[in-house]
């Protein structure tokens, strides 16, 4: 049989990459057995030789830095300034973050008894790989979303099946060579590349023949395709899916920096980014004031790819049917009255993926621009006049990824965020928390299931399992245990009226009762 391959094109001018091998999906249940077999042996690895494994992707990506860098920008469209800080400064800090902290990530932890009567059995928490763990990645960061996923899950003693988009599989093939530069034990860390339907229903299928826990980072409609297959298997699983987010700028913001903001997490990556801002509000009292601003920073971004060009602002879309979202949600706002205040420059090209950034008035939440995901460089504004009114309006909305809060008074700006329904807020800034790896990043409502990143991220990567240790000398026997008989009950009782019992009379009689049935724990019966 023939190898299928997948073509990798250049969204800016069309051009061929090269071709990624394609799997079949006998080959992936080969792999999926094997990475199990892998698995065994990886867990009982000590945590400190699983951590020198890793450390050595450091090397490589820097040595590399400038070729993966370029390779983003080639197979994703964004610019290369972009693939640098959001996909590959963000993946080295992670790849420190948990290499310093998975130790105390994965440590044992005793609890604390819940009663003094049973002080004796003294239960602590373990972390314990899932065991496989598979990865399917999205093409907006098609870097630094799989690389800390993978590292987490490899740190805590699973094996790993990564699947990346089909639209970026260059950068996947990219991905696949800096793990495999780890010298990993064969059958640890395992790359596939198979159509998005497959590797659902490959990956769901039935234990051990499928993944133990699977990650997807996508969009919401995939999610719940993949959520009704894991139940056929409850196999658990974590889903980063859309965003429609808020931008509450407050009459006291920085309006120069809330400006350059909103153009920063809105527009770069051209905008596909499920945290980046896509809805603006602005109190009424400076709304004119940061139009006048914002208009300045859209209409001096540079929209444009060039070989080894660092000069451009703004990058290519990624894929056609993005395009054709975006143009639709446009042509939707445009036909219920909005207007276009503002647009950028792009370049006028038959063979590249290129879109204007565009900025939005008059809008209002029966446009789809308010309500669904528009993913691509376009910012919608909307005045308000209180802030109850602003939260309602950030809230009206079935996704809740990221939000963010504009003021100079940063207290005030907190209490905004907190009644906000999103995962992850942030106070003058937007987009960025999902760089920093101690942060958890997840959503409410229909942006996700489960949080990756942070402590809360690689406690997704193992089950809790707790021992409970009978730690009292030459105890025979629990007191509740058979042969039952009068006494038992009694006894029982008097535990009861022991610790519950309304006065001391009542109390001190469980006491009496409740020590006869004790040092039954010490004889055979």
């Amino acid at each position: 049989m023939e190898r299928a391959f997948t073509r990798c094109i250049n969204p800016a001018n069309g051009e061929l990459i090269g071709e990624s091998p394609m799997h079949t999906p006998d080959e992936v249940k080969a792999i999926i057995i094997k990475a199990r077999q892998a698995q065994r042996n990886w867990g009982l690895r000590p945590l400190k030789e699983r951590k020198a494994y890793l450390r050595k992707l450091a090397y490589y990506i820097s040595q590399n830095r400038n070729e993966i860098a370029e390779a983003i920008h080639r197979d994703n469209g964004k610019t290369m300034i972009d693939a640098l800080t959001t996909e590959l400064l963000p993946a080295m800090m992670a790849l420190d973050y948990y290499i310093k902290l998975s130790g105390k990530f994965l440590k044992p932890h005793k609890l604390r008894a819940g009663n003094w009567l049973l002080a004796y059995k003294r239960s602590s928490i373990y972390r314990v790989p899932f065991g496989v763990v598979g990865i399917i990645s999205p093409w907006n960061y098609p870097f630094a979303i799989p690389f800390s996923e993978v590292v987490m899950a490899l740190l805590a003693g699973n094996s790993v099946l990564l699947k990346t988009a089909t639209e970026t599989q260059w950068v996947g093939r990219i991905l696949e060579k800096v793990f495999l530069s780890a010298n990993m034990p064969e059958g640890v860390f395992n790359y596939v590349n198979i159509g998005g339907r497959d590797a659902g229903k490959l990956f769901l299928a039935e234990r051990p023949n499928g993944v133990d826990k699977l990650f997807f980072t996508g969009s919401v409609a995939t999610g719940k395709l993949l959520m009704a297959l894991a139940a056929k298997t409850l196999t658990p699983l974590s889903l980063e899916l859309g965003g429609n987010d808020a931008m509450l700028v407050c009459d006291d913001a920085d309006l120069d920096r809330t400006a350059k903001g909103a153009v920063w997490a809105g527009l770069s990556n051209a905008g596909q980014s499920c945290g980046g801002v896509e809805r603006i509000y602005v109190h009424e009292k400076v709304y004119d004031s940061f139009l006048e601003k914002l208009k300045k920073e859209v209409e001096r971004l540079r929209v444009g790819a060039a070989p080894g060009a660092f000069t451009y602002d703004m990058g290519a879309m990624s894929i056609d049917s993005q395009i054709e979202v975006v143009q639709a949600h446009i042509a939707d706002a445009l036909g219920k009255g909005a207007k276009i205040f503002v647009q950028s420059q792009a370049p006028k090209s038959s063979s590249g993926k290129w879109l204007p950034a565009t900025v939005l008035i008059n809008v209002n939440h029966t446009m789809q621009v308010m309500q669904d995901e528009t993913f691509g460089p376009v910012l919608a504004i909307m005045k308000f006049q209180t802030f109850d009114e602003a939260i309602a309006l950030a809230n009206d909305s079935y996704l809740g990824l990221t939000a963010s809060v504009w003021s100079k008074n940063r207290r005030k700006a907190v209490e905004l965020g907190k009644r906000i329904q999103a995962g992850a807020i942030t106070i003058n800034d937007h987009l960025m928390s999902h760089g920093l790896a101690e942060t958890p990043w997840g959503g409410f409502k229909e942006s996700g299931i489960g949080r990756t990143h942070g402590k809360l991220g690689f406690d997704e990567m193992t089950e809790p399992q707790v021992i409970v240790e009978d730690i009292l000398p030459f105890v025979k026997q629990n007191m509740w245990w058979q042969p039952y008989s009068k006494k038992v009950w009694d006894g029982i009782c008097g535990i009861t009226d022991f610790l519950y019992g309304d006065g001391i009379r009542r109390r001190l009689t469980g006491t009496i009762q409740m020590l006869k049935l004790f040092f039954r724990m010490f004889r055979r019966d």
